[in-house]
C-alpha cells in the first residue's frame, strides 16, 4: 500500500501468516518485496522454529501475531473455546481491494466525503479447526500520510468461542532506536506530555477506568532520537475509542519494536456464539518524515476532514459564556437572565446554562437523572428560559450528565438496579453519585428520551454533555454472568449508539463532550461531538502545558478553552485577562463567569479581546497549527496556526516567569512563504511592520525590539499576540 507520502509492505510467509515488511517513507513499488524478509541462518537455541530451519515466529516480524506457538512476545488476540484451549493457526484465505472504506458496525471511525479519497485492503485470515475468519481492515487515503486499520472475527463454527484479547492493530518495527511520547495525566492537568527511550521489556500504557481517562490517552507516538518539531522521523498511533484500552510497547531480544493497541483485555472477555462476529475499533497509524508537526498536522487535518462530522465541522463556533464557574448551584431564573443580558453586552453569542437547572438539583448530592426542569429556580421552565435569552439575540446552551445518577434522585428510586453494580457489594459512589448501565437497551433508551426531550421542547442549540466519575465494581444487573466481561466494552457501544441517535434527530445542535474536564477526549467522542472541554482547569498558565500536549494529536478547534475569573478557582493564581484570553484563543474560546463581577476596565478588555478573536476565528478553525517552544521545556511557549495559502498567520506568544536583565528575544517561525512579505500586527498597536517570511522563519520575529518595550516585558505571565498578513 502506498500513497505520495509512505508505503506499507506485509507479505504471506511460508506458514500461511501474514508477515510485517515496511511501515515509512514511500519507496517504490515492484513486484515483490518477499527479499525483506528475515530469519536467522539455523535453529536459533530455546527459540521453537517451525521448518527447524530458522524460522522462528519469535523472531519474524508479523501482522497480527497469535498465542501459543513459538512467538513469546504480546500477541495480538487470544481466543479461548470450548476444550480449554487458547492455541489458534489463522492462515491467509484470501484479500480484496475495495473503492472507499466501509463503516464500522456500531463504533465511530474516519469515513469519506468522496468514494475515490481511499482504498480499503481486506484481508481473510482461516482457522480451520475452529471455523473462524479474521478480517485484517488496512484503509489508505490518498492526501494524508496514514494508514486506518481495524480487525473483525466471525465465528463459522458450531462452538461458542471466548475472545479474551483482539487488538485492533499490531506492528513491528525492526529496530528500538525511538523515544516513546505518551500523552498522561490526572484531572486539572490533562495530557501532558511525557516522553521516555524505550527499552527491553514491555511498557503498557493504558485506562481500567470505563473512559479513555485523564491518565493517559489513547495515542503514543515513536520518534527517531534526532526528530524535531519540523524535522525527522516519528510514527504516530491513536484508538479511535472511548473505554478502556491498552497500547503495548515491547523490545525484544533482537531489539524488534513490537507495538500494538486496542480494548484492553484487562477484565474483558466476549462471548462469540456460532454465526455472530465482534468488531474492533479503529485504530489510525501516522507516519512524518517532518517532525513532530508534520504528525500531528496528518492527524488534524484527517480528524477535521474525515472523523468530525454534522453542521460545525470545519465551522467558527460561536463565543460562549458558561454560569458555571459565576454561581455554581445558587441561581435562579432572574440570574441567569441578568448574566445572560450582561454577557450580550460583552459581545457573547451563546449563553450555556451548566448543572442545577433540573429535580431537585441545588447541590451534587441529588438530582442527577431527573431531567425535568426545577420550576422553583426556573419559574417558566427551560422552554421560556430559552425564548428570553434567544430574544437579547443570544444562542442558548443546556448541560446535561445523563450517563450518571445520584441514589437521591426519582430514577434511582424506581429503578434501583439501572447502576453498574455488583449484588450484595458496596456500591463506591464517585462526586455522589453512580453509573447508569448503558450496556442496557432500556437503560440507553432512558438516557435518549432524556436529552432528545429537553431538545424538542425547547430551542436548545448547544448541548454540554458530562460525565463526572470513573466505574467500579463493573457488574450489569441485565446480563448472564458468563458475559459479565463485556459489560465496560457494551457500555460504550450503548454510548454511542445514544448520541449517534441524538446527532441525527438533532444535527445543527452544537454538542460538546466533557468528563470532568478532560477525562474522555478522543477521536471516539469527536465522532459525534466536534468539540470536548479540555480540561477543568482554566488557569492559564496550566492550560499552556494542557492544550501544547492535546495538540499533539487534536485539531485545535476541538478544544474547549474559556477565559476564566482570577484567582482562579483551580490553582488560586491571577493572571492578566490578556494571559487568559490569548492562551483560550487557541481553541474553542469561550467564558466561564458571571460579568458581574468583572470591574468596567475589564468588560472594556473583553469587548475588545471578542472583537479580536473574530477577526482570527476562521483562521483558528481552519489553519495548520505548528508548536515552536514548549512549555515542558523552558519558561516561553510559542505556537502558530497558518492558514492554507500562507497568506495569514497567528503566532501567540507566552512568558511565564520574569528574567531579571534578561536579553532581547526572538524567535524563528515556521509554516510560513519565503518569498512573502507580511504585514505584522501587534495587539494594541496602530502600526505594523512589514517582514520577509524568509526573515521570520530564518532570522526570527523580534519579541522585544527596543529598550523601552523589553522594560514593558516585566513581571509574570506575559504575552503577546502577533497577527500576520500579505496585502
Amino acid at each position: 500500500m502506498s500513497n505520495a507520502s509512505l508505503s506499507y509492505i506485509m507479505g504471506i510467509l511460508k506458514n500461511g501468516h501474514i508477515g510485517h515488511y515496511y511501515f515509512g517513507k514511500k519507496v517504490r513499488h515492484k513486484d515483490n518485496f518477499s527479499h525483506l524478509f528475515e530469519k536467522i541462518a539455523a535453529e536459533p537455541p530455546i527459540t521453537p522454529s517451525i521448518d527447524e530451519k530458522g524460522f522462528s515466529l519469535d523472531i519474524v516480524k508479523q501482522e497480527y501475531p497469535s498465542y501459543g506457538t513459538g512467538d513469546y512476545r504480546e500477541p495480538a488476540f487470544k481466543i479461548l473455546q470450548e476444550n480449554g484451549s487458547r492455541i489458534t493457526d489463522f492462515k491467509y484465505k484470501n484479500h480484496s481491494i475495495i473503492k472507499g472504506k466501509r463503516k464500522l458496525n456500531g463504533l465511530p471511525s474516519t469515513y469519506l466525503n468522496e468514494d475515490d479519497e481511499a482504498e480499503t485492503l481486506e484481508i481473510i485470515l482461516e482457522d480451520e479447526v475452529i471455523n473462524a475468519e479474521i478480517i485484517l481492515s488496512y484503509s489508505i487515503f490518498e492526501k494524508y500520510s496514514a494508514i486506518m486499520r481495524s480487525v473483525k472475527i466471525i465465528n463459522k463454527g458450531k462452538e461458542e468461542l471466548n475472545i479474551e484479547k483482539i487488538m485492533s492493530m499490531s506492528i513491528d518495527l525492526p529496530d528500538s532506536d525511538y523515544i516513546l511520547t505518551q500523552l498522561s495525566g490526572t484531572w486539572g492537568r490533562e495530557r501532558h506530555v511525557v516522553e521516555s527511550e524505550i527499552k527491553r521489556g514491555i511498557m503498557i500504557i493504558d485506562s481500567k477506568r470505563g473512559t479513555s481517562s485523564a491518565l493517559n490517552n489513547p495515542f503514543i507516538s515513536l520518534k527517531r532520537k534526532d526528530t524535531t518539531e519540523i524535522s525527522g522521523e516519528i510514527i504516530g498511533l491513536n484508538l479511535i475509542y472511548s473505554g478502556n484500552f491498552s497500547t503495548a510497547v515491547e523490545v525484544d531480544q533482537y531489539n524488534v519494536t513490537r507495538v500494538n493497541m486496542g480494548i484492553n483485555h484487562f477484565d474483558f472477555n466476549w462471548c462469540l456464539e456460532p454465526g455472530e462476529e465482534f468488531q474492533a475499533p479503529e485504530a489510525v497509524l501516522v507516519y512524518s518524515n517532518r517532525g513532530i508537526n508534520g504528525m500531528s498536522q496528518t492527524f488534524h487535518n484527517l480528524y477535521k476532514n474525515n472523523l468530525i462530522r454534522g453542521y460545525y465541522k470545519n465551522k467558527i463556533r460561536p463565543i460562549l459564556l458558561n454560569n458555571w464557574e459565576g454561581t455554581y448551584f445558587d441561581f435562579n431564573e432572574e440570574k441567569i437572565l441578568k448574566i445572560a443580558e450582561n454577557a450580550k453586552k460583552l459581545g457573547v453569542e451563546l449563553f450555556v446554562l451548566d448543572d442545577g437547572w433540573f429535580g431537585t438539583r441545588n447541590d451534587d448530592f441529588q438530582g442527577l437523572g431527573d431531567w425535568e426542569a426545577n420550576l422553583e429556580k426556573l419559574p417558566h421552565g427551560i422552554k421560556g428560559l430559552a425564548e428570553r435569552i434567544n430574544e437579547m439575540g443570544l444562542k442558548f446552551g443546556l448541560w446535561f450528565e445523563p450517563e450518571m445518577v445520584n441514589k437521591n434522585s426519582n430514577l434511582y428510586r424506581e429503578h434501583p438496579d439501572w447502576i453498574i453494580s455488583a449484588p450484595e457489594r458496596f456500591q463506591t459512589p464517585g462526586r455522589h453519585q453512580h453509573t447508569l448501565d448503558l450496556s442496557r437497551k432500556e437503560v440507553a433508551d432512558y438516557v435518549y428520551e432524556s436529552v432528545a426531550r429537553n431538545l424538542r421542547e425547547a430551542n436548545v442549540e448547544y448541548v454540554k454533555w458530562d460525565m463526572n466519575r470513573c466505574m467500579t465494581e463493573i457488574y450489569s444487573h441485565g446480563r448472564e454472568g458468563k458475559r459479565q466481561k463485556e459489560t465496560a466494552h457494551r457500555y460504550i457501544l450503548g454510548l454511542y449508539s445514544v448520541l449517534e441517535k441524538l446527532v441525527n434527530e438533532f444535527p445543527n445542535v452544537l454538542f460538546e463532550s466533557c468528563a470532568s474536564g478532560g477525562n474522555r477526549f478522543d477521536p471516539g467522542m469527536l465522532y459525534y461531538m466536534p468539540q470536548t472541554w479540555t480540561s477543568d482547569n482554566t488557569d492559564a498558565v496550566e492550560r499552556l502545558k494542557i492544550q501544547y500536549g492535546t495538540s499533539m494529536v487534536y485539531p485545535i478547534p476541538s478544544m474547549g478553552a474559556h477565559v476564566s475569573i482570577t484567582p482562579n478557582h483551580q490553582t488560586g493564581r491571577n493572571t492578566s485577562l490578556d494571559m487568559r484570553g490569548n492562551v483560550a484563543m487557541f481553541g474553542t474560546f469561550g467564558y466561564e463567569l458571571d460579568p458581574e463581577d468583572l470591574t468596567s476596565d475589564e468588560k472594556e478588555e473583553i469587548k475588545k479581546q471578542i472583537v479580536e478573536f473574530k477577526r482570527y476565528r476562521q483562521l483558528i478553525a481552519t489553519g495548520d497549527f505548528y508548536r515552536i517552544k514548549s512549555p515542558f521545556e523552558g519558561n516561553e511557549t510559542v505556537w502558530m496556526i497558518v492558514n492554507e495559502d500562507k497568506k495569514e498567520a497567528l503566532v501567540g506568544y507566552y512568558r511565564q516567569l520574569v528574567e531579571v536583565n534578561g536579553g532581547f528575544k526572538r524567535v524563528r517561525l515556521t509554516g510560513l512563504d519565503n518569498s512573502f512579505d507580511y504585514k505584522i500586527y501587534k495587539k494594541n498597536k496602530e502600526t505594523a511592520k512589514i517582514i520577509g517570511g524568509d526573515e521570520l522563519m530564518n532570522i526570527g520575529l523580534f519579541v522585544n525590539e527596543s529598550y523601552s518595550e523589553h522594560k514593558d516585558m516585566q513581571g509574570d505571565y506575559y504575552t503577546e499576540l502577533y497577527y500576520l498578513k500579505v496585502e
